[in-house]
């Protein structure tokens, strides 16, 4: 089975995890409008163009801010190699996003 970020990440900010109360509920973990965007729960596999995700333990801003920490994240690279040819793109996931 193919991980969404915070199994990934362990950053505990899925409902119900760890650091949800103190953290946050992560956007990600959330955002239905992306649920089985490359074959994820939610934003779990298309979390680099949701802004307030976690990185490095900070919560991070838009994706324009964020991109270049998103393209070198080793959870970014595992998506791309999983996914292959079905990769959806952050272009593709940005135009979903911007449709409600």
């Amino acid at each position: 089975m193919k991980q969404n970020c915070w199994e990934f990440k362990k950053c505990g900010r899925e409902p119900g995890g760890a650091k949800a109360k103190e953290l946050g509920i992560c956007p990600a973990a959330v955002e239905s409008r992306l649920d089985r965007v490359n074959s994820g729960n939610n934003g779990g596999r298309a979390c680099w163009p949701i802004a307030g995700t976690l990185c490095g333990g900070n919560i991070q801003g838009t994706f324009a801010t964020k991109v270049g920490n998103c393209f070198r994240c080793e959870f970014f690279g595992l998506v791309i190699s999983e996914e292959g040819s079905s990769f959806q793109n952050s272009k593709q996931i940005l135009a979903t996003l911007n449709q409600a």
